[in-house]
């Protein structure tokens, strides 16, 4: 701000000086000549002059012939007086038109005051731009302790419940925190207390601000916001006064809502060894602690806070009277996708015939940002393709933008490797065609996207919260699939399935050491200490087992790999006619759509079978 103001005083400078020089050289070129009177006088009786303009002692004269003269007369004596004097003719003089201008008027008094007070407005600007810098940072001291809140008034942009797809039992539990706001009377009145504080947890997405500002729309009531990092800062102390000043804020414009998101920032444990060291951050932690305390009975201000990490918070912010209230926002289901696709559609152009459920089952596990981000991407699409409105394919084609990345069909790759890929993704597809198991194959492709070179959709035909064992190993046999299908055909492995082993390795993992179902190893849950550095606990983590045990480990992490493997070979050789069929067919047409690919194995006649 300083160098801008700097500037600004300079050029204004650099313009003042310049302006007198033009007007100095100006007022050089164009002042008409001054002659004396005795010229003036032999003008006159010449009949030369045809106009004398009189602004008090000066006279400026016209002639005949354009010309334009200036003169001054005597100050004591009247201009006929002096013309007489200089033996001008009375006749001469009638021959001229005399015209006499009060010298009192406004240029009279600009050119007295213009001089004099130009310079002083010029001192009176500099200084005045060098106390308003001044001040501001004074002002910017002053204000420093104090909250950056901000204020979303709930009538001039009403968000409600209905703007909010899904969450329907994240809104049964906050109806009654509208119903406090609205008539907090018919609660005090039997007893009950206020709720001080309501914990938003979920996913990155699922709509935890939106359902914030929905709940003040609702009741009606002022809704106040800030960032839990905002209130912390290098200097002690300054987090605890912006606390104070957001709480006092909050209660002076009861009833009120006070939305603090990501309350992580501030609100992680204290004392827990990394990321628990923070003098600032954990004294603005203790002043909300007291401020939610200190809330009277009838104090109607709710304190809604949002987080995606609960299991880091500190037991003091989580005990009953402050953030006592835990509000859990799902990812949606398939249901809850298809409404809120609708609701991200309102405001865009559609063609007829939308299937949203179709696009429903092909997003498992986007979340409500996630969903408004592919609308967005498909109405950027079918705008670059030039349409004027969005069809069904530009929302498909989004959903493996989103996922993948866009297409890479500039990118340059062999014939060999093109092969390759075909057969990988063709192992994928059949395996998964070939085990009741396995997801049902939506499409395969290998057009690149993102950092694959080609990649086989399979979508869940229904919500499952629950996954067996089975299960668990039908997606192993299929991640096999692609690895198995190049060794069979070309002798060989590549680098293409790198990601499937990653995957397939912390897939086979968590069966062993976190769901227990490992025949070897036995029921047991293992403790490996995989985020025990992230939450701050613990620098450390040590194997709560032993070396023998973290072999067995390791053997049964292989086994089923290995058996995951071989079931996968052994299925591809069963039916190596379908799996060049398939192969070839990308070769040809680079993608297949699941109705096309379910018609070869239908003509295949290939029967899913069962794995135990």
């Amino acid at each position: 701000m300083k160098p801008l103001l700097k500037n600004i005083t300079w050029a204004l400078f650099v313009f003042i000086i310049l302006a007198l020089i033009f007007s100095i050289a100006f007022e050089v070129l164009q002042k008409p000549e001054n002659i004396t009177l005795d010229k003036l006088a032999l003008k006159i009786n010449n009949e030369e002059v045809e106009k004398i303009e009189v602004s008090g002692n000066s006279l400026n004269i016209s002639l005949k012939d354009g010309t334009e003269f200036i003169s001054q007369k005597e100050a004591e004596a009247g201009l006929s007086e002096t013309l007489n004097n200089y033996g001008v003719l009375r006749e001469k003089m009638q021959a001229v038109s005399f015209e006499v201008k009060d010298p009192g008027g406004v240029k009279f008094w600009a050119s007295i005051l213009i001089p004099t007070l130009l310079p002083l407005i010029i001192i009176i600007f500099i200084f005045w731009l060098v106390f308003k810098n001044t001040k501001n940072g004074m002002n910017q001291a002053f204000n420093f302790g104090q909250s950056n809140l901000k204020s979303f008034n709930p009538f001039k942009e009403k968000i409600t419940f209905k703007d909010v797809a899904g969450l329907k039992e994240a809104k049964q539990e906050l109806e009654e925190i509208v119903s406090f706001l609205k008539n907090p009377k018919k609660f005090t009145d039997i007893g009950a207390k206020i709720p001080r504080g309501v914990l938003l947890v979920g996913a990155p997405g699922t709509g935890k601000t939106l359902i914030a500002r929905a709940v003040a729309g609702e009741a009606g009531v002022a809704f106040f916001h800030m960032s839990a990092s905002e209130f912390v800062e290098m200097f002690v102390g300054v987090g605890a006064s912006r606390t104070r000043d957001a709480f006092a804020r909050a209660k002076k414009a009861a009833p009120a809502i006070l939305f603090i998101d990501e309350i992580d920032a501030i609100g992680r444990q204290r004392g827990a060894g990394l990321g628990g060291g923070h003098d600032e951050r954990e004294q603005t932690l203790n002043q909300i602690l007291v401020e939610m305390d200190g809330f009277d009975r009838e104090t109607q201000v709710i304190v809604l806070a949002a987080t995606n990490r609960p299991d880091i918070l500190d037991a003091a912010l989580m005990r009953p009277g402050r953030f006592d209230r835990r509000v859990i926002l799902d990812i949606p289901d398939i249901r809850e996708r298809e409404a809120i696709l609708k609701i991200h559609s309102d405001d865009k152009k559609l063609e007829e015939g939308i299937d949203f459920h179709k696009v429903a089952i092909r997003t498992p596990g986007f979340t409500g940002a996630d969903l408004a981000n592919l609308m967005n991407e498909a109405a950027i699409f079918a705008a670059r393709s030039g349409k004027v409105k969005i069809n069904q394919q530009d929302i498909l084609d989004s959903i493996e933008k989103v996922i993948l990345g866009p297409e890479r069909k500039s990118r340059v790759i062999t014939d060999k490797e093109r092969e390759i890929t075909a057969y990988h993704e063709a192992g994928h597809a059949l395996v998964s065609a070939s085990i009741k198991e396995v997801d049902p194959v939506h499409k395969i492709s290998i057009v690149s996207r993102g950092n694959a070179g080609g990649y086989t959709m399979k979508l869940p035909s229904e919500e499952r919260r629950l996954k067996s064992k089975t299960q668990f190993i039908a997606d192993l046999t299929m991640m096999m699939g692609g690895m198995a299908a190049e060794k069979i055909i070309f002798k060989d492995t590549s680098t293409g399935p790198s990601n499937d082993l990653k995957v397939a390795y912390q897939t086979a993992r968590a069966m062993v050491t976190k769901y227990g179902m490992s025949d070897d190893i036995g029921p047991v849950a293992f403790d490996e200490g995989g985020d025990m550095v992230f939450l701050g606990r613990e620098l450390t983590s040590d194997k709560h087992y032993s070396e023998e045990t973290a072999r067995g480990i390791d053997r049964a992490v292989a086994d089923y790999l290995s058996k995951a493997y071989e079931l996968a070979k052994k299925i591809l050789i069963g039916k190596r006619k379908v799996l060049d069929e398939i192969a070839n067919r990308l070769l040809e047409k680079e993608v297949i759509e699941q109705e096309e690919f379910m018609g070869i194995i239908e003509e295949a006649k290939i029967k899913p079978i069962t794995i135990g």
